[in-house]
């Protein structure tokens, strides 16, 4: 069948983000090649994938690995558009930062070059994270795209995450660096804390910290008592918007509102009472990260609509969960 809207490449297509933009890609009439890292060891079941409506004649499913930039040149060639989402994710700090950081950015660098050298790409979309935005020792309430996190700041302070936090900032600039010196469209999306649904068979870790968020509890980024969210769809939407859009520049914050402990809270307890409510008092005396919220407004001036607010994000993802077993 051939593809009515192009053929365009997904990195990192198993995870959360990557899984639900191949599935809107599909939906939207375009053929997708997506890497996914080969495992020696045993074989990846990637039948959430295979089994999407449309997979089965429009994806291609193909080995690849940030370690080797070069494995990735058979997923683009032909592509008319590049979805970098891949990330080398080390929360545990198995490996030393400055690893982890030049692994992401020379992937992502090398599959630049291929998209250069396919001569068919016209134009890359990057996944970055609010983590490359918000991290700078100052206090501020609301940033935009023009804030980058202080990668030293970063490095001496190590907040929960810091690695990540290093790799996505150094990694972001670096892709839009190599596309203002080699004359190769990129773009970058940063989307905040991403909730919702879930296709991949794994929790996602940033559905797990909002989850425990809700609850008080502590998770990967610490104790969170305000964040930034926006729903899983809407991200990917977004990708997919800043393909089609005729002259994206630069970076595009993706927020759709900023949720505290209290209104997560208040959502879940309210509608579902198999969960236990924690007492007014326990909630005052909760004292954790506040993230500042990110301005959206560069995306929603360039025409792109939000379709879901707080409450869809907290009732597919706890849905999604009791399917799958996590709650």
């Amino acid at each position: 069948m051939e593809e009515s809207k192009g053929r365009v490449c997904v990195t990192g297509g198993t995870g959360f983000i990557g899984s639900w933009i191949i599935k809107r890609l599909l939906q939207d009439g375009y053929s997708v090649n997506t890497t996914v890292r080969s495992d020696p060891g045993h074989k990846k079941d990637v039948s959430f994938l295979t089994g999407l409506p449309g997979a089965s004649q429009r994806l291609q499913i193909l080995s690849a690995d940030l370690s080797n930039s070069e494995s990735f040149s058979a997923a683009i060639e032909g592509c008319i558009g590049v979805f970098h989402v891949a990330t080398p994710v080390d929360f545990d700090l198995r490996e030393p930062e400055e690893v982890v950081t030049q692994r992401s950015i020379d992937g992502a660098l090398g599959i630049l070059k291929a998209c250069l050298n396919s001569k068919t790409v016209k134009r890359v979309v990057y996944t970055s994270s609010a983590s490359a935005v918000i991290y700078n020792g100052k206090e501020e309430e609301v940033m935009d795209e023009n804030s980058w996190s202080d990668v030293n700041y970063l490095r001496t302070s190590k907040p929960s995450g810091w690695s990540y936090m290093v790799s996505k900032t150094l990694t972001e600039k670096a892709v839009l660096e190599f596309g203002e010196q080699n004359g190769l469209d990129v773009v970058t999306l940063i989307p905040t804390f991403v909730f919702g649904p879930f296709i991949c068979p794994k929790l996602p870790i940033s559905v797990d910290a909002i989850l425990n968020f809700a609850f008080g509890k502590k998770g990967s980024f610490g104790l969170l008592v305000q964040t930034p969210m926006v729903h899983v769809d809407d991200v990917a939407k977004a990708h997919v918007f800043l393909l089609e859009h005729p002259n994206p520049k630069g970076r595009y914050n993706c927020s759709q509102c900023l949720a505290t402990f209290e209104s997560i809270s208040e959502l879940v307890f309210a509608k579902y009472s198999k969960f236990q409510q924690p007492t007014l008092d326990s909630l005052k005396q909760i004292e954790g990260v506040k993230v500042p919220d990110l301005s959206s407004n560069k995306l929603l001036d360039a025409g792109f609509v939000f379709k879901y607010g707080l409450e869809e994000m907290v009732d597919d993802a706890i849905q999604c969960c009791h399917e799958k077993g996590y709650l």
